[in-house]
């Protein structure tokens, strides 16, 4: 089966089987960053954004995307960049397996929520599992990141 999507804004095309999971295409596209976890939608290791919205790609056929928009971290490698600075300085960064999954998921909130409480911060990402930490690191890091334009006009105002 042939498919024809855009991956990270640039139009692709792949030869897949119709029973081809969009993890296992993306990887064989070179997409590292998303990431093999459970398999059963529990860690959300493998989100990715389709038409701006995370989905786990572990649990989605390839075949569902065709002629839709996917981004993986490699498709924004900026604004992760920029999100790693907070977690740098949060101390929060740890292993980073889970990283790529939940920035993803941080992308999609800041694009979703504004000024998301603590407890929406949560909830929204309920699904990213990570095995390293405590989370009160990376939720500040979340918080300040998502909070940094306010920050930035009162250091302006001083």
């Amino acid at each position: 089966m042939e498919l024809h999507f855009i991956l990270n804004g640039k139009p692709v095309e792949a030869l897949i089987k119709a029973d081809t999971i969009l993890l296992d295409l993306l990887r064989d596209m070179g997409c590292y960053s998303v990431k093999r976890g459970c398999d059963t939608t529990g860690c959300g290791l493998c989100t990715v954004l389709l038409e701006e919205k995370p989905i786990l790609s572990c649990a989605m056929l390839a075949a569902r995307v065709e002629g839709k928009h996917i981004v993986t971290l490699e498709g924004m490698k900026e604004e992760a960049e920029r999100f790693g600075k907070f977690l740098a300085a949060e101390g929060a960064e740890q292993c980073g397996y889970c990283t790529p999954g939940m920035i993803m998921n941080i992308f999609a909130m800041e694009r979703e929520l504004v000024h998301p409480t603590e407890e929406e911060i949560k909830a929204y990402l309920a699904g990213n599992l990570c095995r390293c930490s405590g989370y009160m690191g990376q939720l500040r890091a979340i918080t300040k990141y998502l909070n940094r334009e306010e920050v930035s006009a009162d250091e302006s105002g001083k």
